[in-house]
């Protein structure tokens, strides 16, 4: 299964592509897609669901998952991660990709091990998961996160089906 891992933002968005077979994972693909700040909004977001969109065709993911947005004190910064993040989510939908969303500390906790961990922490387990990444920034690194959660998350809930059924 190709699982794609979305770590939203609107100057800078993560992605990461794995294959999941089982519990073993491995890495395929991971960028980041940036966008100018001194663009207009409506055309920052055009770019990020043009070069998303772009990402799905080529890889063709199984499946996908988003990171979801933590608020902060600026409530401008908040609806504009907001708005990337709608836009991400349009890009998989209207691929038909399913979708999965991860609260940030459900990542961290399903990687590392704590909810609390920090950004090196999280690129350190994402190297160790996926031997050989070559992580094209941190953004990168935590959309693969993500998409390792989605994996185990999946795992889980096909072994649980299979308990139930038997």
């Amino acid at each position: 299964m190709i699982l794609l891992g979305l770590d939203p933002g609107l100057g800078t968005t993560g992605w990461g592509v794995i294959a999941a077979d089982g519990n073993r994972l491995s890495h395929v693909a991971n960028g980041q897609i940036r966008t100018e700040p001194a663009m207009q909004l409506p055309r920052r977001l055009t770019l990020l669901f043009d070069a998303l969109s772009g990402v799905i065709r080529a890889e063709r993911p199984d499946g996908a998952a988003v990171e979801e947005v933590l608020g902060n004190s600026n409530a401008v910064s908040t609806l504009k991660l907001g708005q990337a993040r709608g836009v991400v989510l349009l890009a998989a939908a209207t691929a038909g990709v399913a979708i999965g969303e991860y609260h940030p500390s459900i990542v961290k906790k399903a990687v590392v091990g704590t909810g609390g961990a920090d950004k090196r922490q999280v690129q350190a387990m994402v190297a160790r998961l996926l031997p050989g990444v070559k992580l094209t920034g941190p953004d990168a690194a935590d959309a693969l996160a993500v998409a390792i959660t989605h994996a185990h998350h999946l795992a889980s809930a096909r072994a649980l089906a299979r308990r139930v059924t038997a």
